[in-house]
């Protein structure tokens, strides 16, 4: 039997909407969803704390301290900055259209997804060395979809068949929440107590980038396909990040009420993400990497309830995971890139399960789809409970 909370900001993403997702997702399965109900509750936030999307001022200070004085582990993890940033040139030019090829990508899709970790490796640089020439870069990155984008469109899949409009809108939630966190650190972080020089003007025109990411695109997620997945934990970090950069109560609740709802429908009762059982090993990294970026968010926020909401099923999520890699799950996840979420995700429940997973492929730079931030063995490995 389905439970579910009816919740005060989940009346504005339409009710049957809502139930449609939910409905969707009774499954006659051996494992079946795990409907145990959520205590959900708004997030209680009256300030916000800036930086404040994935990592903030304090987690920031202390890794570029740690890397500057020669701390080989973070180090190391700094290198994978460096290393992307030596991959990819910053841009001249910025599309106006980003075209989505479903089950592909266009060179205006794989632009803007690599483009907003760019600039969010050079936002980290500029923490990690003070220089103002990756500040200037970051700045180059934001500024230039900022005054240059326009909207989304489609383009035909490989195979010559139509994409679905409904794609540009998790493209959108992809790479929002990655334009934010180097936003925040651009425009709030201070290095030994100088800022970016991020103009007002400049920042007013960003904010009207992500509005219409926000306005367009992102908030269509719920409604837009009628299985509960990646999309909708993808839905919940972006509108999170996104109140975090308007400072909106009402925008940072809408994502973070919608996945303390949802999180018992993501996973099967033997704790699972449903995407590891039933497609492949990049989709359940999705949703656990949305999950993890959204609840070190609001962990930074001052509110530990998404790590810790049903028996800690992001935990067990990537518990499960590290058994598929481990080549004793139902699929064997054996060998594939894991996302850089678990690096983040061990920091805070530090088991030796979660070890085991994070030390395969450590240090963690970022997804060869690039659909979330990485660089997390920087920014997160054994930082503690600083926030």
């Amino acid at each position: 039997m389905m439970h579910f909370i009816a919740l005060p900001r989940l009346a504005r993403l339409g009710l049957a909407a809502v139930l449609t997702l939910l409905a969707s997702c009774q499954k006659k399965e051996a494992a079946t969803p795990d409907t145990a109900t959520a205590n959900t509750a708004d997030s209680t936030i009256t300030t916000f704390r800036h930086p404040g999307v994935v990592v903030s001022a304090a987690s920031l200070n202390l890794v570029a301290s740690q890397a500057n004085a020669g701390d080989a582990t973070r180090t190391a993890g700094y290198n994978k900055v460096v290393d992307y940033m030596n991959q990819y040139a910053v841009p001249t030019s910025f599309p106006a259209v980003v075209y989505v090829v479903g089950s592909g990508g266009s060179p205006t899709e794989d632009q803007i997804r690599r483009d907003c970790i760019l600039a969010y490796a050079c936002a980290l640089r500029w923490v990690k060395t003070g220089s103002a020439t990756y500040a200037n870069h970051a700045k180059q990155i934001l500024n230039g979809y900022a005054y240059n984008f326009q909207r989304y469109s489609t383009s035909p899949k490989p195979d010559g068949s139509p994409t679905e409009f409904r794609q540009t809108y998790l493209e959108a939630a992809w790479v929002a929440p990655t334009f934010v966190a180097a936003g925040e650190i651009i425009r709030y972080y201070q290095v030994n107590g100088t800022g970016a020089g991020w103009s007002a003007t400049d920042v007013a025109k960003f904010s009207d980038f992500l509005n219409n990411l926000k306005n367009n695109y992102v908030n269509n997620v719920p409604g837009a396909i009628s299985d509960t997945n990646n999309w909708q934990a993808s839905y919940c970090y972006a509108k999170m990040a996104l109140g975090v950069w308007f400072n909106s109560t009402t925008v940072y609740d809408s994502g973070y009420d919608y996945l303390l709802q949802i999180m018992p429908q993501l996973v099967y009762s033997d704790g699972a993400v449903k995407e590891l059982r039933d497609r492949d090993c990049v989709h359940p990294q999705y949703t656990l990497t949305a999950m993890t970026y959204a609840a070190e968010t609001a962990r930074i926020q001052g509110n530990t309830a998404l790590y810790e909401a049903n028996g800690q099923l992001i935990k067990n999520g990537w518990n499960k995971f590290e058994d598929a890699e481990a080549g004793s799950y139902s699929r064997n996840c054996s060998g594939s890139q894991i996302f850089p979420g678990i690096e983040t995700a061990y920091n805070y429940y530090g088991t030796a399960k979660l070890a085991s997973l994070r030390d395969r492929q450590d240090p963690y730079g970022v997804s060869g789809d690039k659909t979330f931030l990485g660089f997390t063995s920087f920014t997160h490995r054994s930082i503690g409970t600083v926030r």
